[in-house]
Protein backbone atom coordinates (compact mmCIF):
# COMPACT_ATOMS: atom_id res chain seq x y z
CA UNK A 1 0.00 0.00 0.00
CA UNK A 2 1.50 3.46 -1.10
CA UNK A 3 0.36 6.13 1.64
CA UNK A 4 0.25 9.30 -0.41
CA UNK A 5 1.21 12.90 1.36
CA UNK A 6 -2.46 13.81 1.48
CA UNK A 7 -3.48 10.39 3.07
CA UNK A 8 -0.65 11.13 5.64
CA UNK A 9 -1.51 14.73 6.25
CA UNK A 10 -4.66 14.53 7.05
CA UNK A 11 -3.91 11.66 9.98
CA UNK A 12 -1.61 13.81 11.56
CA UNK A 13 -4.22 16.78 11.25
CA UNK A 14 -6.66 14.97 12.74
CA UNK A 15 -4.33 13.60 15.50
CA UNK A 16 -3.37 17.14 16.18
CA UNK A 17 -6.96 18.10 16.70
CA UNK A 18 -7.11 15.67 19.63
CA UNK A 19 -8.35 17.41 22.30
CA UNK A 20 -9.81 20.64 20.57
CA UNK A 21 -13.42 21.44 20.55
CA UNK A 22 -15.94 24.30 19.75
CA UNK A 23 -14.83 25.91 22.87
CA UNK A 24 -11.76 25.23 21.90
CA UNK A 25 -10.83 24.91 18.38
CA UNK A 26 -7.51 24.99 16.90
CA UNK A 27 -6.38 27.24 13.89
CA UNK A 28 -5.11 25.98 10.53
CA UNK A 29 -2.14 27.69 10.89
CA UNK A 30 -1.56 26.42 14.18
CA UNK A 31 -1.82 22.80 12.96
CA UNK A 32 0.18 23.50 10.05
CA UNK A 33 3.16 24.60 11.85
CA UNK A 34 2.51 21.72 14.55
CA UNK A 35 2.68 18.80 11.92
CA UNK A 36 4.89 20.42 9.57
CA UNK A 37 2.15 20.55 6.32
CA UNK A 38 1.93 23.04 4.08
CA UNK A 39 -0.94 25.53 4.51
CA UNK A 40 -2.68 25.70 1.07
CA UNK A 41 -2.46 21.51 1.03
CA UNK A 42 -3.61 21.23 4.82
CA UNK A 43 -6.80 24.10 3.70
CA UNK A 44 -7.98 21.93 1.66
CA UNK A 45 -7.31 18.53 3.16
CA UNK A 46 -9.51 19.80 6.17
CA UNK A 47 -12.13 20.86 3.39
CA UNK A 48 -12.52 17.05 2.76
CA UNK A 49 -12.49 16.37 6.36
CA UNK A 50 -14.97 18.42 7.32
CA UNK A 51 -17.30 17.52 3.96
CA UNK A 52 -17.00 14.07 5.37
CA UNK A 53 -18.21 14.52 8.76
CA UNK A 54 -14.63 14.33 10.40
CA UNK A 55 -14.19 17.41 11.73
CA UNK A 56 -16.23 20.68 12.22
CA UNK A 57 -15.40 23.95 11.90
CA UNK A 58 -16.22 27.97 12.63
CA UNK A 59 -15.22 30.95 11.38
CA UNK A 60 -13.91 34.32 12.45
CA UNK A 61 -11.19 35.50 14.82
CA UNK A 62 -12.56 33.17 17.67
CA UNK A 63 -12.85 30.29 15.37
CA UNK A 64 -10.75 27.16 13.64
CA UNK A 65 -11.22 23.43 13.37
CA UNK A 66 -11.91 20.20 16.21
CA UNK A 67 -13.29 16.36 15.47
CA UNK A 68 -16.25 15.83 15.29
CA UNK A 69 -16.72 12.86 16.85
CA UNK A 70 -14.38 11.45 20.25
CA UNK A 71 -10.78 10.28 18.87
CA UNK A 72 -11.33 6.93 20.49
CA UNK A 73 -14.10 6.39 18.01
CA UNK A 74 -12.19 8.22 15.16
CA UNK A 75 -10.57 4.81 12.53
CA UNK A 76 -7.44 5.78 11.09
CA UNK A 77 -9.29 4.16 7.42
CA UNK A 78 -12.53 6.27 8.42
CA UNK A 79 -9.56 9.46 7.94
CA UNK A 80 -7.89 7.90 5.10
CA UNK A 81 -10.89 6.44 2.88
CA UNK A 82 -11.96 10.75 3.36
CA UNK A 83 -9.57 11.86 1.11
CA UNK A 84 -8.12 8.86 -0.80
CA UNK A 85 -11.45 6.91 -1.21
CA UNK A 86 -11.57 3.44 -1.04
CA UNK A 87 -8.26 1.62 0.19
CA UNK A 88 -7.73 -1.02 -2.42
CA UNK A 89 -9.09 0.01 -6.10
CA UNK A 90 -8.59 -2.42 -9.18
CA UNK A 91 -8.77 0.43 -12.39
CA UNK A 92 -11.24 2.36 -10.30
CA UNK A 93 -13.64 -0.30 -9.26
CA UNK A 94 -14.01 -2.36 -5.87
CA UNK A 95 -12.26 -5.51 -5.76
CA UNK A 96 -15.52 -7.40 -5.47
CA UNK A 97 -16.63 -5.64 -8.78
CA UNK A 98 -13.62 -6.77 -10.90
CA UNK A 99 -13.54 -10.12 -12.48
CA UNK A 100 -10.52 -11.87 -14.53
CA UNK A 101 -10.40 -14.58 -17.45
CA UNK A 102 -8.19 -17.68 -17.88
CA UNK A 103 -5.03 -17.82 -15.98
CA UNK A 104 -5.56 -14.34 -14.01
CA UNK A 105 -9.24 -15.62 -12.92
CA UNK A 106 -7.52 -15.78 -9.45
CA UNK A 107 -6.83 -12.35 -8.92
CA UNK A 108 -9.95 -11.29 -7.50
CA UNK A 109 -9.33 -13.42 -4.50
CA UNK A 110 -6.33 -11.88 -4.41
CA UNK A 111 -7.14 -8.29 -4.19
CA UNK A 112 -10.20 -8.70 -2.11
CA UNK A 113 -7.23 -10.48 0.96
CA UNK A 114 -5.17 -7.28 0.39
CA UNK A 115 -7.98 -5.39 1.41
CA UNK A 116 -8.88 -7.17 3.97
CA UNK A 117 -5.22 -7.24 5.39
CA UNK A 118 -5.54 -3.51 4.87
CA UNK A 119 -8.14 -2.70 7.16
CA UNK A 120 -6.80 -4.75 10.26
CA UNK A 121 -4.80 -2.27 10.53
CA UNK A 122 -6.53 1.09 9.68
CA UNK A 123 -10.07 0.19 11.11
CA UNK A 124 -8.58 -1.11 14.40
CA UNK A 125 -6.24 2.03 15.01
CA UNK A 126 -7.95 5.27 15.82
CA UNK A 127 -7.21 8.70 16.10
CA UNK A 128 -6.57 8.66 19.71
CA UNK A 129 -4.43 5.52 19.91
CA UNK A 130 -2.19 7.68 17.81
CA UNK A 131 -2.00 10.76 19.96
CA UNK A 132 -2.10 8.85 23.06
CA UNK A 133 1.21 6.53 21.62
CA UNK A 134 -0.45 3.62 22.61
CA UNK A 135 -1.23 1.32 19.73
CA UNK A 136 -3.67 -1.89 20.00
CA UNK A 137 -1.70 -5.12 21.38
CA UNK A 138 -1.85 -6.38 17.39
CA UNK A 139 -0.47 -3.88 15.71
CA UNK A 140 2.55 -3.20 18.01
CA UNK A 141 3.27 -7.27 16.89
CA UNK A 142 3.11 -7.14 13.72
CA UNK A 143 5.82 -4.14 13.92
CA UNK A 144 8.49 -6.36 15.81
CA UNK A 145 8.02 -8.91 12.91
CA UNK A 146 11.02 -8.61 11.17
CA UNK A 147 9.65 -8.44 8.09
CA UNK A 148 7.74 -5.30 8.97
CA UNK A 149 11.05 -3.36 8.77
CA UNK A 150 12.04 -4.81 5.38
CA UNK A 151 11.32 -2.93 2.18
CA UNK A 152 10.61 -5.50 -0.96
Amino acid sequence: MHVTAKADYAVRAAVELVGSSQASPRKVDEVAQAQEIPLSFLENILTQLRSSGIVRSQRGPEGGYWLAHPADELLLGTVIRAVEGPLVGVRGQRPEEVSYNGAAESLQPVWLALRANIRKVVDHVTVADIAGGKLPKGIVALTKQEEAWVTR
